[in-house]
């Protein structure tokens, strides 16, 4: 059952008459437990309150698999907006976005013209951008596009998925630029030609690489819900001696509130990804599809 539910989540998240849809009825159903709101302003709202107990964010302007040039130069020009709205109100948040957003399916050209655009808005305001990774199919354009970015510019980062089998490789090749990596299991549906199949498997790579590029002296964003995996980093970097200002803990918005709220009080750096935006239903579909306890919250918002 489990199994059926994460699949049909994964299909419904690619679905464009699904997205339309839900772009036309709005954040209901439980959506907005995940999803900050749809406009700049009521993702400021939501950060400002997490930097009220000690919490850092990065905001996500929601949207990929853009269509044309018009829209990929739309998404940027919001990409733009938020790091001034993130400047002009003075909370404290990063950007993430998705390559797919900024055109990348369309023309790398495109797509490397917006990121600039980006990167340099970015760093006028002193802030920095972490690119996600998205499917399989976009890893290695991303990380390509990616090292081309770091000769010209430094406050941008990039996610490496443990459930890859190329992942290690990865973190070897990033090392020589320094990486600022967002280290994370991975969220969309893989062949096992290309993927761990087995969560155990990937709970063991993504150990493996947070010791890899720690060790590297990198700094490095772990980004997981697993107790197992944060006591982990925990017992890890005491043992290395590794400061507590060289890496940071990360956490989706609206999931284990308590646990980053206990990890701010023990002292750790905490960042909270923080997505807004009317282009949302495949984000919250990933989410259903990563935790049944996640269905079962939706379902219980849609009968009271």
């Amino acid at each position: 059952m489990e199994a059926m539910l994460r699949n049909m989540f994964q299909a419904l998240g690619k679905s464009r008459s699904a997205n339309r849809l839900a772009k036309k009825y709005g954040l209901r159903f439980g959506a907005a437990r995940f999803v900050a709101g749809e406009t700049i302003k009521q993702s400021i709202d939501a950060v400002r309150k997490l930097n009220e107990d000690g919490r850092m964010a990065t905001l996500d302007h929601l949207g990929e698999f853009v269509f044309s040039e018009e829209e990929a130069k739309e998404s940027a020009e919001m990409c733009v907006q938020t790091l001034d709205a993130i400047a002009s109100s003075g909370v404290n948040s990063n950007l993430s976005l998705k390559m797919t957003s900024l055109g990348l399916d369309i023309s790398r050209e495109l797509c490397m013209n917006n990121m600039r655009r980006i990167l340099n808005r970015a760093r006028m305001h002193n802030n920095f951008v972490r690119i996600d990774m998205e499917d399989y199919a976009h890893c290695q354009v991303s990380l390509d596009i990616y090292e081309e970015l770091r000769k010209e510019f430094d406050n941008v980062g990039i996610v490496i998925q443990a459930y890859l089998y190329r992942t290690e490789q990865d973190i070897q090749n990033l090392n020589a630029l320094q990486a600022n990596l967002r280290l994370v299991k991975g969220a969309y549906k893989e062949s096992p030609s290309v993927a761990f199949p087995e969560k155990k498997d990937v709970d063991e790579n993504l150990k493996k690489i947070i010791q890899m590029h720690m060790k590297n002296g990198n700094y490095t964003a772990v980004a997981s819900h697993d107790p197992a995996i944060i006591d982990f980093t925990k017992a890890f970097v005491q043992v290395e001696g590794i400061a507590k200002d060289r890496f940071e803990f990360q956490m989706l918005y609206g999931i284990c509130e308590d646990l980053q709220k206990q990890l701010v009080q023990e002292g750790y750096r905490v960042r909270v990804y923080v997505p807004y935006g009317v282009d949302w239903f495949g984000y919250f579909m990933r989410r259903l599809a990563e935790r049944p306890a996640n269905v079962w919250f939706v379902l219980k918002n849609m009968f009271k």
